[in-house]
């Protein structure tokens, strides 16, 4: 009973804290933001039931990080069915030079994960396709120009 009565007390206090650390709408949104939802309109009054409101409602917002053993992150491209991903390099390619990242127009980097140099030109914002290879490895292909590498991703 008193392990229930102690949790009941925690959790009163953590709700207590985010309460008071609840940022108000002006400080979460820029004078666009605000301007653009109307909430200028509003009388201080108003805001300030609004912003009260909000406070008491605050949202928690969770975010789980798997690592694997070694404290490498774990992508949903590592598990399940692993498909083809089709996208561009950001910006300019020139090859690659031992440990060289690929950022791509989908958000994600992958870096090289062999050995190994090449360079075939310079190519802006290139096509890739990202292959699914035997035990959990990754190929780029570069279509351009015709050049694969193994990586792995790293975001």
């Amino acid at each position: 009973m008193r392990r229930i009565v102690g949790l009941a007390l925690s959790l009163l206090a953590l709700s207590a804290i985010a309460a008071e650390t609840t940022p108000t709408l002006e400080e979460r949104m820029s004078k666009g933001e605000f301007h653009a939802a109307g909430l200028d309109k509003l009388s201080p009054a108003e805001l300030k039931s609004l912003n009260d409101w909000l406070s008491g409602h605050a949202i928690v917002k969770t975010i789980t990080k798997i690592e694997t053993p070694t404290g490498k992150p774990v992508f949903e491209t590592d598990q399940g069915q692993r498909q083809v991903i089709e996208t561009r390099i950001t910006g300019r390619f020139t090859g690659w030079y031992g440990k060289t990242i690929f950022r791509l127009d989908n958000g994600q980097e992958w870096t090289q994960a062999e050995s190994g140099q090449m360079s075939n030109g310079k190519y802006d914002n290139p096509k890739v396709k990202i292959k699914p290879m035997l035990l959990g490895s990754w190929l780029l292909y570069v279509e351009p120009c015709g050049c694969s590498v193994r990586v792995e991703r790293t975001k």
